[in-house]
């Protein structure tokens, strides 16, 4: 018998970003844990290709077009998630788009705040919803809740070319700790997970560069990329019940490239 606290049955995921890659890999998680799934794209094709893997696990799987950016877009799905569902157990702050591009004395100002409005400012806009939503539901006597933030092993290290992108994710792990100090509360936890190098859309195009590949894999004690699968378990027992004294953690998944 599967360890009890890990069952979902009866939680809602909410997963920004959910049809590919890293969110992907959340959710068939937590719908292989019994979680009904709720996905953001912003890819219509993707989010239909999404909904028909993770209905697989037999949970109920739905997927909306929504813009993060976007907060009356994100303020309009987060009601119709609510009014559909009843609940969101853990919003997985995911989407984002990737970093690179010119030196930074030559970054413009339209190219900065790109950025920012998708991968930082679309994670306020997330969060605050979810956050509000879960406090309100704890003082009517239903306490808890997961806030999950998917940021990136350059909110440490340093990231040439990308200071717009790690910009973010530094921020992303300072909000989150402050979220998981002023919501204990209610009951509600919140993290970060940080992935190091993975195989995902976003990152094909350096996977594809030979050189990029014998200088980095050999760094890697694991001796292979990560994979969206690998961050399946962790979305559950971030959800599940198993981890509702644990907050404020950052999750490095990197095969050990940090430490080595």
């Amino acid at each position: 018998m599967a360890f009890a606290p890990f069952d979902l049955g009866g939680k809602v995921a909410l997963i920004t970003g959910g049809n590919g890659g890293i969110g992907l890999g959340f959710g068939k998680g937590v719908a292989a844990a019994g979680a009904d799934v709720v996905i953001w794209g912003t890819n219509e094709a993707k989010n239909a290709a999404a909904v028909k893997e993770l209905e697989g696990f037999g949970t109920r799987v739905t997927a909306m077009r929504c813009d993060v950016s976007d907060p009356d877009a994100v303020n309009a799905s987060f009601d119709t998630v609510v009014a559909d569902f009843g609940r969101v157990d853990a919003c997985f702050a995911n989407a984002g788009i990737p970093g690179g591009g010119p030196n930074f004395d030559e970054m413009d100002n339209d190219n900065w705040r790109r950025m920012m409005s998708v991968n930082l400012d679309g994670v306020f806009y997330t969060f605050r919803k979810a956050a509000g939503h879960m406090r309100q539901r704890a003082e009517n006597g239903d306490p808890g809740g997961r806030l999950i933030g998917t940021t990136s092993l350059s909110a440490f290290s340093g990231a040439p070319r990308s200071a717009h992108y790690a910009s973010t994710k530094g921020a992303m792990n300072s909000m989150i700790r402050s979220l998981a100090v002023g919501y204990a509360r209610w009951g509600v936890t919140a993290h970060t997970v940080m992935p190091g190098w993975i195989e995902t859309a976003m990152t094909e195009g350096s996977f594809d560069n030979e050189r990029f590949v014998d200088n980095v894999l050999k760094r890697v004690p694991m001796r292979r990329w990560g994979t969206p699968e690998d961050f399946s378990g962790l979305a559950v027992y971030l959800m599940s019940d198993a981890s509702a004294y644990h907050t404020g953690d950052n999750f490095l998944i990197d095969g050990g490239y940090w430490i080595f």
